[in-house]
């Protein structure tokens, strides 16, 4: 089998309300759609949501890398020697992990259809059997989030993430309307996404906060900043993950020779796809960290791969993949039974991709064959 045409979609989804985190404010979210074609008929989907904040990686460079220097490199590989795709793909460019992760996707996906098996099988079957879908609170006023949380609980859901990373007292203020909202029995992630920058704020708003029973904070201090981490780990009783600071096996060495983190939000966004996921699994696996698989809010088919690796890893205890939930319309069609998530046996990532919409939502596109 090899691999005969790349098309390159650059598309928008369209979000039924704004997606705001510390950093940006989304009204839709740009996203990249690899399709990739073998000589064998299969055809696999892969997708690319570049956060120039997290990796340095844009919508419009992610689309150029791929349509210029990768998928150029691909043409004739075979698609199921995945380790032999990375090493073409890092041979040719240093980083992106973004442009690789949709490649990578791609791969897996056409191979899964060309076996006949649902990816997980390809990372060593299926372990879990379901995850419970953690709803994300964007930033807003601490009455409003409160509402917000309090009608998702009422649609079900058991676990609630929150998103701030403004100024430590108002963040403070959100969270404790939300959990006297909501009561004791629903667990509250906190996903700062470095906007409380440093340690000593990050312990003052931590301090203000035992009285809320979080379940974990998320990234409170800048990516980089592991002694940070490392100090707000030793001095607070509020399990601590990283996100922004792991993107590489390198980073994961630093975490684990530091002992930074109780748990790491892998994404495949920022590691490069599947594969490279798989492997910073078992990096934290071996050193006793637990892991989650988290999203830059990408449609079916950038969930679907997160949630295949999730499936198929023990030591991955949740997931946050809920950007289908958030588009008003999107290219694929993976199901959630909220207030869970319960992947099927279909081939390759289980998502059927509806090129109309595809084509609706595509600002433009190219294609690269041999």
């Amino acid at each position: 089998m090899k691999i005969t045409e790349i098309e390159i979609f650059a598309i928008h989804l369209p979000l039924y309300e704004p997606f705001i985190i510390s950093y940006a404010s989304y009204d839709y979210m740009p996203s990249i759609i690899v399709k990739i074609t073998t000589d064998t008929g299969h055809v696999g989907y892969g997708e690319g949501v570049a956060d120039e904040h997290v990796t340095g990686e844009s919508w419009h460079s992610t689309f150029e890398v791929l349509k210029n220097t990768l998928a150029p490199k691909l043409i004739g590989q075979n698609p199921i020697q995945m380790e032999k795709i990375h090493e073409i793909m890092d041979a040719e460019i240093y980083g992106v992990p973004t442009a690789k992760a949709a490649i990578d996707i791609a791969c897996y996906d056409a191979v899964g259809k060309a076996l006949g098996v649902p990816v997980y099988d390809l990372l060593g079957g299926r372990y879990h059997e379901e995850f419970p879908i953690t709803h994300v609170l964007s930033i807003a006023s601490p009455e409003d989030m409160a509402n917000e949380a309090e009608e998702r609980v009422a649609a079900g859901y058991r676990s609630l993430k929150m998103k701030v990373g403004t100024r430590v007292m108002e963040d403070v203020k959100r969270i404790e309307a939300v959990r006297e909202r909501v009561g004791e029995e629903i667990a509250i992630r906190v996903d700062v996404n470095q906007g409380w920058k440093n340690s000593a704020s990050t312990l003052q708003g931590l301090k203000k906060l035992e009285h809320c029973d979080l379940d974990w904070i998320e990234q409170p201090v800048l990516a980089d900043d592991f002694d940070g981490m490392v100090e707000v780990k030793s001095k607070c009783t509020v399990p601590v993950m990283i996100d922004e600071g792991l993107r590489s096996k390198r980073e994961m060495r630093e975490i684990i020779a530091k002992r930074a983190a109780d748990k790491v939000n892998i994404k495949l966004m920022k590691c490069g796809g599947i594969y490279p996921a798989t492997k910073l699994a078992h990096m934290a696996e071996m050193a006793g960290i637990e892991c989650q698989v988290g999203s830059m809010v990408e449609s079916s088919v950038g969930s679907a791969a997160g949630f295949h690796v999730s499936f198929a890893k023990k030591v991955i205890t949740s997931v946050e993949l809920t950007g289908p939930l958030k588009f008003s319309k999107d290219v694929g069609n993976l199901h959630y039974d909220v207030p869970f998530i319960r992947l099927t046996d279909k081939p390759g990532l289980g998502v059927d991709v509806d090129e109309e919409v595809l084509k609706e939502l595509t600002v433009f596109s190219e294609k690269v064959s041999g």
